[in-house]
């Protein structure tokens, strides 16, 4: 019935998450309310471990994206469950830092890490750096060397393979600002030009096909390029790297006709493409990284507004406007990202109505929804956005000087804030007088 497992009714025909009413936790924290399942966060990063052991004999590391959803909460989550932490900035590193994850479980991406964030990750001991061109290559290298360090790297490789999804979130072809390119001889010579520098060591190749990807088969192909190039570098520098890092991607259950494929199967599938090609092209079989981020924290998520004007005009739509909007949720104004909702207290009923779900913002488009099928909707009523544990925190924005919401999490049923409600006094912190 639901997008999630966490999510039931109770007697009260209210929308539960972990077990919670969540007309209780809108009343007794205010909307608009992001709440989270730990329990079902950590379901997914033991799945995802366990699926490592079963189909790599425990050879491979999953490493939580935490661009999807960081805060000191989930870092430390992500660390009690052995995982490893992908972190994109220095904001990220130093939230990580700050709960004392081990940086030897860390991995540091970017397109353009700074200078600063370079210097940051060399000193705090980050487990390896995923390089992105030539630019960074050498200025890390010239870092590194400077402070008697050397930095243990994986080259970002595109692998040309078409993920099948939104073009804002395909990022394995050509054309993408991410990764050295294969066709154009680029990654051979990033790696010719790694193994002759001291301050870096070169240990594997990585690649990230795109994101919210439902077929297997764009994956098994990554891996088979992927452990292809791993084999002309072998041949061609005598160096067998050691990391093949798969990038993550999962698609999950937005809507209930998506069908993701489960963990389990994924990694059963690429397990076998990498022990094929690795055995077709004399290779070891190397260490697999995966990177999970979504497919742990998104389905664990909702969130909670109350209903304001229900606007209805014949012939044309019903716009129900709820106390959030793109703020909270700019998913859907960016690349027209699906959610299903419901009414919290009255989710138990069928779904009548068709209505497009309006924020507050001095914006057209912000919308959270359009064409949404719900049951009807009052003023004062509790709207429900479920999957919304991925992205959407992570891309909140103060527009119009709208407060965040806060993050609520779940254990056992015991609620606690995470991330507390910002204040217009918040709002004004930074600013000059």
């Amino acid at each position: 019935m639901f997008v999630s497992d966490c999510l039931g009714l109770n007697a009260l025909g209210h929308l539960t998450i972990g077990g919670r009413d969540t007309v209780e936790l809108a009343q007794t924290y205010g909307t608009p309310l992001y709440v989270m399942d730990e329990d079902e966060i950590r379901r997914a990063c033991e799945s995802y471990r366990e699926s490592i052991n079963r189909y790599y004999g425990g050879r491979g590391l999953v490493t939580y994206a935490s661009k999807a959803f960081c805060c000191k909460a989930v870092c430390r989550i992500v660390a009690e469950e052995g995982l490893g932490l992908d972190v994109v900035s220095g904001g990220e590193l130093y939230t990580a830092k700050s709960v004392g994850f081990p940086p030897e479980r860390i991995f540091f991406h970017g397109n353009n890490k700074t200078v600063q964030e370079l210097i940051e990750a060399l000193e705090y001991g980050v487990g390896t750096i995923v390089v992105d061109n030539f630019d960074e290559l050498m200025l890390l290298d010239q870092l590194a060397v400077s402070r008697g360090k050397v930095a243990e790297i994986l080259f970002r490789i595109k692998p040309g393979i078409d993920a099948h999804t939104h073009d804002f979130v395909r990022t394995g072809q050509i054309d993408s600002k991410f990764g050295l390119a294969l066709e154009t001889g680029e990654a051979m010579e990033a790696v010719r030009q790694a193994v002759g520098m001291k301050g870096v060591r070169l240990k594997g190749v990585h690649c990230h096909i795109g994101s919210q990807i439902f077929d297997i088969e764009p994956f098994e192909h990554a891996a088979e390029v992927m452990l292809g190039f791993m084999a002309d570098v072998k041949s061609e520098t005598g160096r067998e790297l050691e990391i093949l890092d798969l990038g993550g991607g999962f698609g999950i259950k937005y809507l209930p006709e998506h069908d993701p494929v489960q963990y389990d199967r994924y990694m059963q599938r690429v397990a076998g493409a990498v022990e094929r090609t690795c055995k077709a092209r004399g290779l070891r079989t190397p260490f697999i990284v995966i990177e999970p981020g979504r497919s742990i924290v998104g389905p664990a998520g909702l969130t909670l507004y109350t209903a304001g004007a229900v606007k209805e005009i014949p012939g044309v739509r019903t716009y129900l406007s709820v106390d959030g909007g793109m703020g909270d949720n700019p998913r859907y104004i960016l690349y027209q990202a699906p959610y299903e909702a419901m009414v919290a207290n009255r989710a138990a009923e069928p779904k009548t109505r068709t209505v497009t779900l309006a924020g507050r913002c001095c914006e057209s488009g912000d919308l959270i929804g359009e064409h949404m099928q719900m049951q009807e909707a009052r003023a004062g009523d509790i709207i429900a956005v479920l999957a919304t544990g991925a992205y959407n925190y992570a891309m909140a924005s103060n527009y119009n000087r709208i407060p965040r919401p806060p993050v609520v999490m779940l254990r056992e049923g015991r609620a606690r804030v995470v991330v507390r409600r910002e204040s217009y006094e918040d709002l004004v912190r930074n600013d000059e007088d």
